[in-house]
């Protein structure tokens, strides 16, 4: 098997993760009658989940010293994770999974393609095409497709 192929496998188990996670923490919110609260004990286990992976794969820690030679943003990804999970729970019962994921990849696309364009946050440069235009423009159109029908 390629790496390419074990990537695209990783990814697609990525992405049954995210209708999972978002039904399962749903779950949670209704138990918990808060969304937030729900959020912060997915979180919780997440976190306790990645320090004992770390611990057993004996990965090392940087040395703080270094903290300060990377830009302010890069803090802001467990912001951005917690945001997610979050408005997952909240949308889950209101859209069902379909609809949710549809419009969250909707939103991934078109934030892909800028961030790709302009290189942003360090990914590679890959312009807008009308190519790629298009391709968003069909996961907007699937969105609409769900919602309706």
């Amino acid at each position: 098997m390629s790496s390419a192929t074990l990537f695209i496998l990783l990814a697609l188990l990525a992405g049954i993760s995210v209708p999972t996670q978002a039904g399962i923490n749903a779950q949670l919110g209704l138990w918990t009658r808060s969304p937030v609260l729900a959020a912060t004990i997915s979180f919780a286990v997440g976190t306790l989940t990645l320090v004992l992976y770390t611990l057993v794969t004996r990965i090392p820690l940087p040395s703080f010293a270094t903290a300060v030679n990377h830009p302010w943003w890069v803090w802001v990804g467990g912001s951005l994770g917690a945001f997610f999970v979050t408005v997952t729970i909240i949308l889950v019962p209101k859209l069902g999974a379909t609809t949710m994921v549809t419009s969250i990849l909707a939103g991934q696309m078109f934030a892909s393609l800028l961030f790709d364009h302009f290189g942003g946050l360090g990914y590679p440069l890959h312009p807008i095409s009308p190519g790629r235009i298009a391709g968003v423009l069909l996961v907007c159109c699937g969105v609409w497709l769900i919602k309706t029908f």
